[in-house]
């Protein structure tokens, strides 16, 4: 899926699946951006991973065609204030192991570093796979890193950084989430889409839910509590004949059975679920944060639909003060002369529009 700063423009619209009731737009809602911290750096970026218990925030960034290196960036969860960088981490994100104080980086190699010195313990060859999305999963603690071009999971174990074996997933895996008891779901960007599900001692795919025609879905959140799945996805019907509106598909963890549909107002490259406040969270790339409210298992309202930053497209949860962060850069205007439309499956433009240098900037959002 991902091309380090990719984003999305997408039209604004916001329907209502039947049961559900569409919430507050704009800032008329419980969240508001608490901070923009202009933290600047140069380079593509993906995922952002919050990790609540060190009070750490992990940002992989890109080299540049003028010399930046590749590395991992690492900020103060709480402050926001920079606190160093790993060279040569570079990759699209970041994943934990808080018992092992292990982390690792989703690139080309896996790089695996100790969280408390910030230091390279080694590099992992991913062999023909080509590192994605990434998820730390404690029931074993193994590391799942996603590959689009193999579509299958390389498993690690998060305490050695050997490789423990390979997932077949049957898609194009994007974002994956595991319910810390032996399972863990992954969604497919495919279209039409699907969720995979996993059985993580067993190291194999046991079940595919089908989402119908709704597909390039890139993010997947999950209320482990009530056995619920949200995926968000960037079209439906059938594009190009049809409008690629993007969707919110709320489904059973136990038989993949669809609750609701939800339209969304862009495509999302991220989701999140907050089990304190049963509320799903969906960034998108025009700058939206799309928030839904659990009322019950079965019943959902739209809560909320925030303004955050044009190109905020992906999200992390810091689970001790339910605060949301995400991040963008400036962009400078289009060319023009267009350029080539993407690949199958490509999700826009934007991203030939060049950042404005030092413009990078996180954004936390709260009550």
């Amino acid at each position: 899926m991902r091309r380090l700063g990719f984003f999305v423009t997408c039209a604004f619209a916001v329907t209502l699946a039947v049961g559900f009731a569409q919430g507050p737009e704009g800032g008329s809602g419980p969240y508001r951006v608490l901070e923009r911290a202009k933290v600047g750096g140069e380079g593509g970026w993906d995922y952002i991973y919050a990790d609540s218990a060190a009070r750490r925030l992990y940002i992989p960034r890109g080299a540049t065609p003028q010399g930046v290196h590749a590395r991992l960036t690492v900020f103060d969860l709480d402050t926001l204030a920079p606190v160093g960088e790993i060279d040569g981490a570079g990759g699209h994100g970041t994943a934990v192991d808080p018992k092992s104080h292990h982390g690792f980086v989703s690139g080309n190699p896996i790089a695996m570093f100790d969280t408390k010195t910030m230091k390279m313990i080694k590099t992992i060859d991913p062999g023909q796979a080509s590192p994605d999305g990434i998820l730390f999963d404690s029931y074993r603690e193994h590391v799942y890193v996603f590959s689009h071009p193999t579509k299958d999971a390389t498993v690690i174990d998060a305490r050695t950084g050997a490789v423990a074996g390979t997932v077949a997933l049957g898609g194009t895996p994007e974002e994956g989430i595991a319910d810390g008891k032996g399972t863990v779901y992954v969604v497919m960007q495919d279209m039409p889409g699907s969720v995979t599900v996993v059985d993580a001692k067993a190291m194999k795919a046991t079940a595919h839910y089908p989402l119908g025609d709704i597909g390039r879905c890139n993010g997947l959140a999950l209320d482990a509590r009530h056995g619920v799945l949200f995926a968000a996805c960037a079209a439906s019907g059938n594009p190009p004949a049809q409008p690629a509106q993007p969707k919110m598909v709320v489904l059973s963890a136990a038989d993949g059975k669809i609750l609701a549909t939800l339209d969304m107002p862009g495509g999302s490259d991220g989701a999140v679920f907050n089990p304190s406040t049963d509320e799903a969270f969906a960034t998108l790339g025009n700058g939206k944060l799309f928030v839904v409210k659990e009322k019950s298992p079965t019943s959902v309202d739209i809560e909320q639909v925030l303004d955050t930053m044009n190109g905020a497209r992906t999200i992390t949860l810091d689970a001790k003060t339910g605060h949301i962060f995400t991040m963008a850069d400036e962009r400078a205007p289009a060319p023009a002369t267009p350029p080539p439309a993407p690949p199958a499956g490509g999700r826009g433009r934007g991203f030939f529009r060049p950042a404005i240098p030092g413009s990078f900037t996180i954004v936390e959002v709260g009550k």
